[in-house]
């Protein structure tokens, strides 16, 4: 009997494993893997060319190329402080003008329309402008993030390399989410939290069959980018430890007063973008009085200069008061909403962190001040204060909870850091009721949120399901009813949920397409069943990708 089955074991094993091989071979999983590789790598080179690009830029007037802005700014005289940024404006406006298509500098708004949108691409000579022209905004002192440009710029290069090869549809999302990866990993020396920001933010969704190349690309974002800057973590910060578990109230408080920081520092955005908006002015001269503003107050406070990694440095290692970091949440929330409503390239990240860093100090200090023999180091607060913020921010609580662990170190610190980005991105939703990404693609008229089947009842359009009459018919004007008003019609650019409702109003199956701007002809028709076929389909297209292994 056992010689028997030891016999049958070989077939046994075959019949399981090769359809699992045929499978595997037929999704071209080998080949997808390849290119995740290729992806990483490039994104990695060119992470270090932004970077080193907006280092050039501040060379220029700073005499320094490094993250130490606060220092190299108090050797500078203020008039070059006050005009760099005008300067930098300038070019940012002629670009803008004259390069920039949609007049707008791009980030991980447009990576996550790309991946939602069937058909929208993003264009690789439009994310490389768009780079040029963070990098000028930032070197020349913007008060913004580097990382969701490079997010674009990822995403953009990831896709221009996915076309160089013969793939699957299901692995263009997974590559554009691998782009992403690897510009978190090697913007912030932090793969871990790239493969999550990847599927958090990007894809919203997990998936092993994703996970694999995400990580593979994450991975090769990381390798250059070390070989380049060095292994350590971005903020070199000392031991710190909890100093009594009585203290997590205090952590569960400051979630909440991290929440109303995010808060207001979104309001601030969306005022200031919306202020902006409403007067008008040249574009070319927008970022230039914008540069003014910012020069105007980096004379007093360089702080917000820029990214702004030395300002948060020095708040985790317990070198600034509480006047200071008070005061620098307010000039570094009004610099930041300037930057962007001005149209200077750059992204809501590294403010986020900076404002979390600033929240946390404060904390820490006063904390210290009412239970000194409880309250452990302004730079543990600050750190929490860093999550915190971001999270609410970002609406990306897993990813930026990891990326506060790779950036600073601080793994012993994961209870209390968990609990108040919890809380505050949880307030945070409950007043706001969005992210910061959410809000700018809501403003597009993108509703995320909703869930896929309202996204998809908005964006599928009434030429995606509609059958159009052959170039050989005699087109038919569109006909009136008996009041002379025109019969129930679609236009090729109504919604779904339009359609449908349309369909119900009118009490027909089946409804023409007119094209209003050829004189009310008829060029298709669209049935009902068309329209609800064509639902069901994406439905399940989307259900599938979310939930394939």
């Amino acid at each position: 009997m056992i010689p028997d089955i030891i016999k049958q074991l070989p077939r046994l094993v075959y019949n399981w494993v090769m359809p699992n091989l045929e499978l595997f071979d037929s999704s071209k999983q080998l080949r997808v893997w390849f290119a995740s590789m290729v992806i990483g790598f490039a994104v990695s080179i060119g992470a270090i060319v932004f970077r080193e690009l907006i280092g050039f830029v501040q060379l220029l007037w700073l005499q320094d190329h490094t993250e130490h802005v606060i220092s190299a700014a108090e050797e500078t005289h203020w008039i070059v402080i006050l005009l760099a940024p005008v300067i930098g404006g300038a070019i940012v406006g002629w670009l803008l003008t004259n390069v920039m298509p949609q007049r707008r500098c791009f980030g991980v708004p447009d990576v996550i329309e790309a991946r939602a949108i069937v058909g929208r691409v993003i264009g690789f000579r439009n994310a490389i402008w768009s780079a040029l022209t963070t990098a000028i905004s930032l070197g020349s002192g913007a008060s913004a993030g580097r990382e969701g440009p490079m997010v674009h710029l990822g995403a953009a290069m990831a896709t221009a390399i996915a076309r160089r090869f013969n793939l699957p549809k299901w692995a263009d999302k997974t590559l554009l989410a691998s782009g992403v990866a690897a510009a978190i990993s090697a913007s912030f020396n932090a793969p871990i939290a790239g493969v999550l920001f990847a599927h958090e933010v990007v894809l919203g969704h997990y998936s092993r069959r994703s996970f694999v190349p995400i990580v593979i690309a994450a991975a090769g974002g990381t390798i250059f980018s070390r070989m380049w800057f060095g292994n350590d973590a971005a903020f070199e910060i000392p031991a710190y430890q909890i100093t009594s578990f009585w203290e997590f109230p205090a952590f569960a408080l400051l979630g909440v007063v991290c929440a109303f920081v995010s808060v207001l520092f979104q309001f601030a955005l969306v005022g200031t973008d919306y202020v902006a908006r409403n007067i008008d002015m040249p574009l070319m001269i927008r970022p230039m009085i914008g540069g003014l503003m910012i020069g105007c107050i980096g004379i007093f406070f360089p702080h917000i200069l820029g990214v702004g990694y030395e300002a948060t440095d020095l708040a985790l290692k317990n070198q600034m008061d509480l006047q200071l970091l008070l005061l620098l949440l307010v000039f570094k929330t009004a610099a930041t909403a300037i930057t962007l409503a001005s149209r200077f390239g750059g992204g809501v990240f590294s403010p986020a962190l900076y404002l979390g860093a600033m929240a946390g100090g404060a904390y820490g200090l006063i904390a210290s001040d009412f239970f000194p023999e409880l309250a452990s180091s302004q730079g543990l607060y600050a750190i929490l204060g860093m999550g915190a913020v971001a999270a609410a921010v970002l609406g990306a609580p897993f990813s930026t909870t990891m990326i506060v662990f790779e950036l600073t170190g601080g793994y012993g610190l994961s209870i209390a850091l968990l609990l108040a980005v919890s809380i505050s991105t949880g307030i945070n939703q409950a007043i706001h009721g969005h992210s910061f990404f959410e809000w700018q693609l809501e403003m597009r008229g993108l509703f995320f949120k909703d869930g896929p089947h309202k996204f998809l009842m908005r964006s599928i359009r009434v030429e995606d399901f509609m059958v159009k009459k052959a170039h050989s018919d005699e087109f038919e004007r569109h006909k009136l009813d008996e009041d002379g008003e025109p019969m129930p019609y679609l236009k090729t650019n109504d919604s779904l949920e339009h359609a449908l409702r349309r369909f119900d109003e009118a009490g027909f199956i089946s409804l023409p397409v007119v094209d209003d701007t050829r004189d009310w002809r008829v060029i298709g028709n669209a049935t009902q069943t068309a329209a609800l076929r064509h639902f069901n389909s994406a439905l399940v297209e989307t259900s599938e990708e979310e939930h394939r292994a």
